[in-house]
Formats: C-alpha cells, sequence, structure tokens
C-alpha cells in the first residue's frame, strides 16, 4: 500500500454518467462500482477488464474466490481486449461469403492494399476474379 498511495489520483467528476465516461475512456483493469443502484450503472461500462458491482463486492474477491479471475487487461488494453475467461479456451471459426457484387466493390481496394503490403498472391487472386467477373 505505501508503494501504491503516491501514485494514486484521485479524480473529481460532476457525477456518475460523467465518471462512468472517464473510465470508459481509461479502461481500468478493475473497476468498482461502490454506488447506489449500482448494477444500474454496469450498462454503461464498456471498457474495464472486469467489474465489481456494489458495496460487497471488493477487487479481492474477483482475485480470490467469486468465480472471476486475476489474468485482466492493463494499461488501457481493456478498449481491445477481455480478460481470460471460459471463451478464451473455446475455439470460435469465422467464415466470410462475398458476393460478385461485393467483390465488384471490395476487389479494387483489397488488391491495392495487398500491394501496398507486397503480397502479390492476395492481390493476383482478387484481380483473377475480377477480370472472370468482367468477361461474364
Amino acid at each position: 500500500m505505501r508503494q501504491s498511495i503516491p501514485k494514486s489520483i484521485i479524480v473529481k467528476t460532476c457525477g456518475v454518467a460523467e465518471a462512468i465516461a472517464f473510465s470508459n475512456d481509461y479502461a481500468p483493469e478493475h473497476l468498482i462500482l461502490h454506488l447506489e443502484n449500482a448494477a444500474e450503472a454496469v450498462a454503461a461500462v464498456e471498457n474495464a477488464g472486469s467489474v465489481f458491482v456494489g458495496p460487497y463486492s471488493p477487487e479481492s474477491c474477483g482475485d480470490y474466490a467469486s468465480g472471476t479471475n486475476h489474468t485482466l487487461p492493463t494499461n488501457g488494453y481493456a478498449r481491445q481486449f477481455s480478460g481470460v475467461n471460459t471463451l478464451s479456451f473455446q475455439k470460435h471459426i469465422t467464415s466470410q461469403q462475398v458476393t460478385a457484387d461485393g467483390l465488384k466493390g471490395l476487389g479494387p481496394v483489397v488488391a491495392t492494399l495487398a500491394d501496398c503490403e507486397g503480397l502479390g498472391a492476395h492481390a493476383n487472386a482478387v484481380r483473377i476474379r475480377l477480370r472472370a467477373l468482367a468477361q461474364s
């Protein structure tokens, strides 16, 4: 605690909405909502590693016993990432299907981006399809 306190700051806001907006921008690893009607504020939280709701939910419970975990995004990474959870260990497969019209619209941009990255085969895969569409 002696090392943490000198590195701490207090941010004063005009109300809960402004505090949540600040928190969403800051994207804390841990967010404790020690408020009246705290559960109602959870829906406004967009960026936090883990949220502790109400006066009886200290961060320590999450770290040790209440079912969440201690592996959370730090340094504002909660804007992009979640804490490790059961979904972290599940396989997810994405798929996409582009229509002929979609490729006509996206294709030239994709080919340009691939060229910019020096990925000629990626650009060629698009151009071959675009030429075939132009001939049909």
